[in-house]
């Protein structure tokens, strides 16, 4: 059994981008709440600031996974290849949509209970455990791969001027994106939590910060909806999702 919730926020911003998903339920405002038995997948995607219609992108993106019929035997990397081409082929439909665009990132739980992470662009997972996390996800950004290189330091990877440019994300319309899907090594053991967040989250509050909120003992949904307050005390200049998935 897993207990899952996710909060979204559009924060600062005049409308949210962002999209959460939580088994078949697909929210772009307010809160989920719910018990969930494998096969599921649960998810955050946010719409690439800059591009046209970021919030029709993120939506349709998890309404798409939403509809996926998850098994083991699904060749995911695939199915999330066709949602990437069909939304490709929805934004150059229209001036208002062309070339929207949105990241991904979750899980997938089989009915074995096997997890894989999915990750597309520079929103994230991460794993508490322990009174500690640790992200899983890796960014697909270009601040991640000149720290990869050694060009720059772990802290210029959180302040760099650059730190908000991706790699091509779902959507894109001139290259397909680099899509993630890989086995969570060490999988959850009992009283883990899987946080899956977008970057008005994570460029905001620091792993520390999380990890003191996530520790705490509340409900799950209070410790999300203070990592959110804590965001929008900070000046948070974009939108706000987490979603938490619970091994009980």
């Amino acid at each position: 059994m897993y207990y899952c919730c996710g909060i979204t926020e559009k924060g600062n911003m005049p409308h949210n981008e962002d999209a959460m998903l939580v088994g078949k339920c697909v929210a772009d405002s307010g809160a989920i709440s719910c018990n969930l038995e494998a096969p599921f997948i649960a998810a955050v995607s946010d719409g690439v600031s800059g591009e046209l219609s970021g919030e029709v992108a993120s939506k349709m993106c998890l309404e798409m996974v939403g509809e996926i019929k998850y098994s083991r035997r699904v060749n995911l990397k695939q199915k999330l290849l066709d949602i990437h081409r069909q939304l490709g082929v929805y934004g150059v439909g229209s001036r208002d949509t062309l070339n929207m665009q949105a990241t991904l990132c979750g899980i997938a739980v089989d009915e074995s209970n096997g997890i894989n992470i999915i990750n597309i662009g520079d929103s994230r997972l991460y794993r508490f455990r322990g009174g500690h996390i640790r992200q899983i996800s890796r960014d697909h950004s270009l601040v991640q791969m000149l720290y990869d290189e050694g060009s720059i330091t772990r802290e210029e990877l959180r302040t760099h001027v650059h730190r908000n440019v991706i790699f091509p994300v779902l959507g894109n319309i001139t290259s397909d994106p680099k899509i993630d899907v890989l086995p969570l090594e060490g999988g959850m053991k009992y009283g883990d939590v899987l946080l899956i967040c977008t970057d008005g989250l994570s460029d905001y509050i620091s792993p520390i910060e999380i990890e003191e909120v996530l520790d705490l003992p509340k409900s799950m949904p209070v410790r999300l909806e203070m990592l959110v307050k804590k965001a929008l005390e900070k000046d948070c200049k974009d939108n706000i999702t987490a979603v938490a998935v619970v091994y009980c």
